[in-house]
Formats: C-alpha cells, sequence, structure tokens
C-alpha cells in the first residue's frame, strides 16, 4: 500500500506546485531561473487552470485574486554595477522609448514604447528628469508616462518594495485607465508586473518577473498569449541590457 500512496502523493505535490506561478520568496520559483548564458525561462499561464481562482503569493502583495493572462519571465544574467546600477537602470524611464518587441500580429519588429518619461508629485504632475537612486526608496510611488504604441499614453506608477545590497523588488501598475481608439480597454490596475532580483554572485544575478493582466478583462481584449510574452521579454530584456530587438523573438 505504502508504495501506492508514496508516488501518489508526489505527483499531487508536483501537480499543486505546476498550478501557478512561485516568486522566490524563500523557496525555489516556478518556473525555475534559466541557467547563465541561455535564454530566459518564460511561461504563460493563461491556460494553465489557474485562471480566476488564482490567488497571489503573499510576498507579491497584490490583494485581487485571479488574471486572463499571466506571464512569468526566469533568468540569470551578468551585472556589475551593484544593486545601485539597476536602480539606476529601472528609474531611468526616458531609456524605455522605443523599446521593440516582436509582433505576432505583423510578423515583424515594432517599437512597443514610443516614449516614456517621469512625472512629479504635484497636482497636476508635471514631466521631470528620470528618477534618481535616491529616490527608489521603499514606500515611495513614482508616476510616470509610458506611450503605447496600441493603447497611446497613460500613467504608471513605480513602487520599489525591497532595497538591499543583494536584492531589489519593484512593482509597477497602471494608474489611469488604457484606451484603444478611444474605447476603454483596460481599468486602473489591470496590467501590473512585479519582478524579484537576486545577487547570486559577485558579477550574476536572478531575474524573475510576473507580468499579469487581471481577470476581469476580456480574452478578446488583453489579446493573444505569444503577444503578452513577446512584450514581458522585452521589459525583461530592457532591463538587464539585452538589445529588445535581438533575434530570435521568444514567441514567434
Amino acid at each position: 500500500m505504502r508504495r501506492l500512496i508514496l508516488p501518489a502523493l508526489l505527483a499531487l505535490q508536483y501537480a499543486f506546485a505546476q498550478s501557478g506561478p512561485q516568486p522566490p520568496c524563500g523557496t525555489a520559483p516556478v518556473p525555475l531561473w534559466a541557467a547563465l548564458g541561455e535564454t530566459a525561462s518564460v511561461k504563460s499561464w493563461s491556460d494553465s487552470g489557474a485562471g480566476r481562482d488564482w490567488k497571489p503569493p503573499a510576498c507579491v502583495g497584490w490583494t485581487d485574486a485571479g488574471f486572463t493572462t499571466l506571464v512569468t519571465t526566469a533568468a540569470r544574467f551578468r551585472h556589475t554595477t551593484g544593486a545601485d546600477g539597476l536602480l539606476r537602470r529601472i528609474g531611468a524611464i526616458s531609456e524605455l522609448s522605443g523599446m521593440r518587441y516582436w509582433s505576432t500580429t505583423h510578423q515583424q519588429w515594432q517599437t512597443l514604447i514610443v516614449q516614456a518619461y517621469a512625472l512629479d508629485a504635484a497636482q497636476p504632475p508635471r514631466r521631470r528628469r528620470d528618477f534618481t537612486v535616491d529616490e527608489l526608496k521603499p514606500g515611495h510611488a513614482l508616476p510616470y508616462v509610458q506611450i503605447d504604441n496600441l493603447t497611446g499614453r497613460s500613467v504608471y506608477s513605480l513602487r520599489i518594495l525591497e532595497s538591499a545590497p543583494d536584492r531589489i523588488v519593484c512593482d509597477v501598475e497602471n494608474i489611469t485607465t488604457l484606451r484603444y481608439f478611444l474605447f476603454p480597454v483596460f481599468a486602473p490596475g489591470d496590467i501590473r508586473t512585479i519582478v524579484f532580483l537576486d545577487r547570486e554572485s559577485e558579477a550574476v544575478w536572478r531575474y524573475y518577473g510576473i507580468m499579469r493582466i487581471g481577470r476581469n478583462v476580456s480574452r478578446r481584449i488583453a489579446g493573444n498569449d505569444a503577444s503578452a510574452v513577446n512584450r514581458a521579454v522585452a521589459f525583461y530584456r530592457h532591463l538587464v541590457g539585452i538589445p529588445t530587438g535581438e533575434e530570435p523573438p521568444t514567441a514567434p
């Protein structure tokens, strides 16, 4: 009997582990980071069955459950300027301008972000220079504008959740409605990304990102999984210094 029960328990444990992503919060992540030098491990979870019932792990800090589309990106990358260098990259909002991705609809590389710039906290907010490392402290919500190739101008909020020499966690969400040809398609908070950056050695870091489209967005509006994958990979490549239009595309 024991020979029958043990394999069943292991199978159940494996199935449970695969029911949704697990960020690196004291346990090994799901999926695991790709090896250094390999392409990132990218997974779309929209067909996993987790969908509307998925509950974000506590360390993510998201309170609303479920998703329409969710993409995880896990990789290792070389980086030699430490945590401050990564924070500078995160705060350099203007450098998002010109980011490229592979359009599965048009089957070609296209500009994903036409323009981006930081905002100050005044009302009404005004355009300003990129955020500095000193401003990127836990607890601060830093607004910025992102002009997307499809949905146009929208305002996002950048928050640093953790900042230490060996670990950075940042969270980004849209705080204004995104529109397509004047029609609202994404409500505030519908698009959210969290990134965990962990130092592995002096010159090697680990990247784990979760990009989520909220569960109340229709699949027709949210788009196909391949498009979401390519957009998530574009942000990963930008942050770690890989050309965003580099061949081959992750999801052709």
